[in-house]
């Protein structure tokens, strides 16, 4: 059975024998909910490449204590994988983050595509991205991710045309498009950048720019796939030609 995740601001200072304590939201949601109690083992991370395998030692009302047993400490998985995600409707954007994080992403960028049905706007567009950043933050430590996705504020297009012009191989997921995602070389450090567009689709000026930029054109398949998925296959089927899925 796999120990529980819990994630702590740093392990900077953590080595093995030393002590890790956890308050908070995160240690309140361990003793109060989960019932954590002394004696049992769990595993902390910093979210930035190091992980502690430790014994609790002491429990309190938001806090615990982890006597760390094993440290490790896990490079930065390269090539990595930035998606740019059009703004869904629903909660089918949580959906979205979910599964990137899952299979591995290093950034997501919420972009406010012309033809997104959804508009963040003020108070909503923060609401929005703490709940985005808060659901990666859960599916990492259930990913067991020594490495946690990064959710940025939500971009322009104009933003999302700088970001695409430092890219080592930047992809457009568009269903018209002549070339296919499996033809394309993939390199194997660097980094990737993947444009999901929205259910109505990328608008042809956006996609100008994107390709402009240095942004290729591709299709997944003969298959429409959803918004809150595509990503998901298209860095699944990108990673599995780099050395990270060998």
């Amino acid at each position: 059975m796999s120990l529980p995740v819990h994630l702590v601001p740093t392990l900077a200072e953590a080595r093995v024998g030393s002590e890790v304590t956890v308050e908070g939201d995160e240690a309140h949601h361990a003793v109060a909910v989960r019932r954590l109690r002394v004696g049992e083992q769990v595993v902390l991370t910093d979210g930035r490449g190091v992980s502690v395998r430790g014994e609790v030692t002491s429990t309190g009302k938001r806090v615990f204590v982890v006597e760390a047993l094993d440290v490790e400490t896990a490079p930065e998985p390269a090539p990595s994988v930035t998606v740019v995600q059009a703004l869904p409707k629903g909660d089918r954007g949580e959906l979205a983050v979910e599964v990137l994080t899952e299979v591995g992403v290093a950034r997501i960028v919420p972009w406010a595509a012309s033809r997104s049905v959804a508009v963040w706007k003020g108070e909503r567009a923060a609401k929005s991205v703490a709940r985005w950043r808060s659901t990666a933050r859960e599916a990492a430590k259930q990913a067991r991710r020594a490495w946690h996705p990064e959710v940025d504020p939500m971009a322009s297009t104009a933003e999302v045309v700088a970001l695409l012009a430092g890219a080592d191989l930047a992809v457009v997921l568009h269903e018209d498009a002549t070339d296919s995602l499996a033809d394309l070389l993939v390199p194997a450090e660097g980094h990737l950048v993947v444009v999901v567009g929205p259910e109505g689709g990328i608008a042809p000026d956006e996609l100008t720019a994107f390709v402009a930029a240095g942004a290729r054109s591709v299709r997944l398949g003969a298959e429409v796939l959803r918004t809150s998925t595509a990503g998901l296959a298209a860095t699944a089927a990108l990673l599995s030609r780099t050395p990270r899925w060998s």
